[in-house]
């Protein structure tokens, strides 16, 4: 899952990335609301941590903004401000959740899960399909009761899928909500990693889960 975080306090926005990241989330990062919008032109994102008082364009600007062209991505609202009317502001502007600095990262990290899932329209972050099922919050993976062990990135790329079965995800849908804008790997990453999910998920399993779409993509799901 890939999170845009932007904060103009450097301390906090290194703080708040890193343990993003060592929640195994892709983390782009920016220090102003004009560059925030750059971002969420050039990519899709999980879910955005935003503060409010931004230079260049405030958080809620660039909330209204990204409403207005119909981009539903959840958003949390990061302000030192703790009134009821700037929290209703914030809320009233779009905003999927609101919290009030200083804050815990546990539960920075557990509003964020709650986001995604919201998203997703799941009650929970288990999913199943045929015999496969992942958690997202322990992040695991068993095919028929039996424990697979997947690389982190190899996860992510299945996390994204199983949220998604069903859907035909282009490649290029796939890089854009796993990889962050540093990654300098190759155009085929998405097929390398479609390789090695199919050798742990589908070999020795029926029936198979991953199915090429030709010329659009990918899917998971059970086929008639």
């Amino acid at each position: 899952m890939r999170i845009l975080v932007v904060e103009d306090e450097k301390k906090l926005n290194e703080l708040i990335s890193s343990k993003l990241k060592l929640e195994h989330y892709s983390v782009d990062s920016c220090y102003d609301g004009t560059d925030a919008l750059d971002y969420l032109r050039g990519a899709e994102y999980d879910a955005v941590v935003l503060d409010i008082m931004l230079p260049g364009m405030s958080g809620l600007d660039v909330l209204r903004h990204i409403r207005r062209k119909d981009d539903r991505t959840p958003v949390l609202l990061l302000t030192a401000k703790d009134s009821i009317e700037d929290r209703v502001k914030g809320l009233d502007t779009g905003a999927d959740d609101y919290l009030v600095k200083p804050f815990a990262f546990d539960e920075l990290m557990a509003r964020i899960r709650v986001m995604i899932r919201r998203g997703s329209q799941s009650i929970s972050n288990v999913f199943t399909l045929a015999d496969l099922a992942v958690d997202c919050d322990a992040r695991t993976v068993t095919r028929g009761g039996i424990p697979i062990t997947l690389s982190s990135k190899e996860f992510s790329v299945l996390e994204y899928m199983i949220r998604n079965a069903g859907t035909v995800l282009s490649r290029d849908k796939i890089s854009r909500h796993i990889w962050n804008y540093d990654y300098e790997g190759g155009s085929n990453v998405v097929d390398v990693y479609i390789r090695y999910l199919r050798k742990k998920l589908d070999e020795g399993h029926t029936p198979k889960l991953i199915h090429t779409i030709r010329g659009a993509g990918y899917v998971l799901r059970v086929e008639e």
